[in-house]
């Protein structure tokens, strides 16, 4: 283990760590000696399972559930993450909804859920944990975005705004609190291929619709987005803040040369 990107001593809370995303980075973080408190809505068995996981790597592992959609629940969930399992010195932020449709359908609720818990479940939690990292001096903050927020699709709009609005937020925050040792940053995947997607990415023409638009000729996968995390995570990113960093193999540079034009994901 670096000693410039160990994370021993440390806690951290994944929320959506049953998620493929979020639970890589999980593994991620307990790999590099981080104790970890990890959160799921309605995946129990999942979540318990990676905790096992955890455990095996010497870590402690706490599972904790919490509804997002329920916005005022947030803060108070925050608090008792606090006086029950101590304090939180790295925040990693995989929580997410994206569901699409026609620009043309979107309404106020179709907004709301996305901005919820999106944004509102990350400034709420963040509200309660960053002041307590700020006080000690130390503090980690990444939340998970997307290339959607530069790239953005009409039928994804409330998802793209979500992730935009996301970013201006860390960066707000951000530039008050790095004087006091705490950074807050995003990472944003491109295309990354998780289980929810399998039988879209089992589809040839998909696939290769896909690939053919991504500079670095592949979709990607959980575990390419983990580095970037630990790197923030740790020592290495103490001066690495208020960034977004994409993990998309080059596709918000541009299409990769040759592609054929149209919309692949």
């Amino acid at each position: 283990m670096s000693v410039f990107f160990s994370l021993a001593g440390r806690r951290g809370l994944v929320t959506g760590a049953n998620s493929d995303i979020g639970a890589a980075i999980a593994r991620g973080l307990a790999g590099q000696g981080a104790n970890l408190v990890l959160h799921h809505l309605a995946a129990a068995e999942a979540t318990q399972k990676l905790a096992d996981e955890v455990r095996k790597q010497g870590r402690t592992a706490e599972v904790v559930e919490a509804d997002f959609l329920d916005v005022d629940s947030v803060s108070p969930f925050a608090g008792k993450i606090l006086a029950e399992h101590g304090s939180i010195d790295i925040l990693v932020s995989c929580t997410a909804i994206e569901r699409r449709k026609p620009w043309t359908e979107v309404n106020p609720a179709h907004l709301q859920v996305h901005l919820a818990v999106g944004v509102t479940a990350l400034m709420s939690l963040s509200s309660v944990l960053v002041p307590a990292m700020s006080k000690r001096g130390w503090g980690r903050v990444v939340a998970i975005g997307s290339v959607m927020a530069s790239r953005p699709r009409a039928e994804t709009v409330a998802y793209a705004a979500a992730k935009s609005a996301q970013l201006t937020a860390m960066r707000a925050v951000a530039r008050d609190v790095a004087r006091h040792g705490v950074t807050m940053n995003v990472v944003s995947p491109g295309a990354i291929e998780t289980a929810p997607l399998a039988q879209r990415y089992a589809d040839p023409d998909f696939r290769a619709a896909v690939t053919m638009k991504i500079p670095a000729a592949r979709p990607g996968r959980p575990d390419d987005v983990v580095g970037p995390v630990l790197m923030l995570c740790s020592d290495a990113g103490a001066y690495v803040t208020g960034v977004d960093i994409p993990v998309d193999g080059g596709w918000t540079i541009g299409d990769a040369p040759g592609a054929l034009p149209g919309e692949a994901s």
